[in-house]
């Protein structure tokens, strides 16, 4: 899950991460109000997108005073800002965040991940900052600076402390930075964060460091024990077909293909998409039903993938172990006159009372496409997309 920049802030605030000032204003009239309310000569005005890059795309605007506040949450607020985060389709603008807008000298670069990969959280900072990370191992990887942390002591300050030191900053400015590596590294790993950025990490003039934006992910499955963060949730930033999934447990994650998937286990549907890849086909959606696949969820599931317009052909691909196949079989035939499908439909089931399954498959009287093997069946996904063209 995401969190806007001013949630993501308050968050590293309580931790005692330094912040500029700011707050976050849904109209235009209470962004003047909250600029006059932070004092100051210089804000800005930032668009609150679940999405980088929002200064290249115009979501950042920089004002002197409060007519320029005003005109700037009147152009942001209510418009799609489309950056290359977001694809063509853009994110809502619903809330702008007005901030003091201080000098700075410096522009640093910390993120804060976990690495699947080596089962470590990594910290990584560069002196470069105020750009993509991606770029930045494009075109100097050696400006990377990483520590991956032992899990079982966390981060330490001395490995903060070389971090500070190896981004040339001055004695006085090292100490600001190891207490804001070492508090942003604390909020990582007690909100069960995947990911934390600050980009830019600025050093003003007067030896502050500060977090001049920032993003946080966080890991779904932790959510119920962090039900501060979970309440930060903001429908609007995501796909209403994904929010509409979680209502009914489903996990659902739309792509750009043309053959939709409806698989029960999240292992099996990586491998559905792998093979419809193989079979020269592209997979529209992944989408886990889980161990449940009751009519009611099929149904759900079906209505989700059909709601995509690309979609094309339905793979349905169930392992019954927990379930049984005859159960599941009468899901799919009822979810499938309920829903009126439309598409070419295969259905390829395997476990637990296969057979019993394929028969009331065979006698539904529906326009199915069999398959007794993953490969046949995205082989067949394919080829019924290819006679409609």
């Amino acid at each position: 899950m995401d969190v806007h920049e001013y949630q993501a802030k308050e968050l590293l605030a309580s931790f005692g991460v330094p912040i500029p000032k700011g707050a976050v204003a849904f109209s235009p009239d209470q962004a003047v109000y909250a600029a006059t309310e932070l004092g100051g000569g210089h804000w800005a005005v930032k668009a609150q997108i679940h999405a980088g890059a929002r200064g290249k795309a115009g979501g950042i605007r920089l004002c002197r005073n409060t007519h320029e506040v005003r005109d700037a949450a009147t152009d942001l607020l209510g418009r799609r800002l489309v950056t290359h985060q977001t694809g063509p389709e853009g994110k809502p603008v619903q809330r702008v965040y007005i901030e003091t807008a201080d000098p700075f000298e410096r522009e640093l670069y910390l993120g804060i991940v976990l690495d699947r990969k080596v089962e470590r959280v990594r910290v990584v900072a560069s002196k470069s900052g105020g750009m993509d990370i991606e770029e930045i191992a494009a075109t100097d990887p050696e400006a990377l600076l990483q520590v991956v942390v032992e899990p079982a002591v966390g981060l330490q300050p001395f490995e903060a402390r070389e971090l500070a030191f190896r981004l040339g900053l001055n004695i006085k400015q090292v100490g600001a930075a190891v207490k804001t590596i070492m508090s942003a590294y604390r909020a990582f790993r007690d909100c069960d964060a995947v990911m934390l950025e600050i980009n830019p990490l600025v050093v003003t003039r007067d030896d502050r460091v500060l977090a001049l934006d920032a993003k946080m992910s966080f890991d779904d499955n932790a959510l119920f024990r962090r039900r501060n963060i979970a309440d930060m949730h903001d429908p609007s930033q995501s796909d209403p077909r994904e929010a509409q999934a979680a209502e009914h447990n489903l996990n659902y994650i739309g792509l750009d293909g043309e053959i939709g998937c409806i698989v029960n286990g999240a292992g099996l549907a990586m491998a559905t998409m792998d093979m419809i890849k193989h079979a020269g086909g592209e997979p529209a959606n992944f989408l886990d039903v889980g161990g449940g696949a009751s009519p009611q969820r099929v149904a759900t599931a079906f209505r989700l993938v059909l709601s995509d317009p690309n979609v094309r052909a339905i793979l349905v691909n169930i392992f019954a172990g927990i379930n049984r196949c005859d159960w599941i079989a009468e899901g799919v035939v009822q979810a499938a006159r309920e829903v009126k499908i439309g598409v070419p439909l295969v259905v390829r089931l395997a476990g637990t009372n296969v057979e019993a399954g394929k028969a009331i498959l065979e006698k539904s009287g529906l326009d199915l496409i069999t398959a007794d093997t993953l490969t046949e069946a995205a082989e067949k996904a394919v080829a019924a997309i290819r006679t409609q063209n």
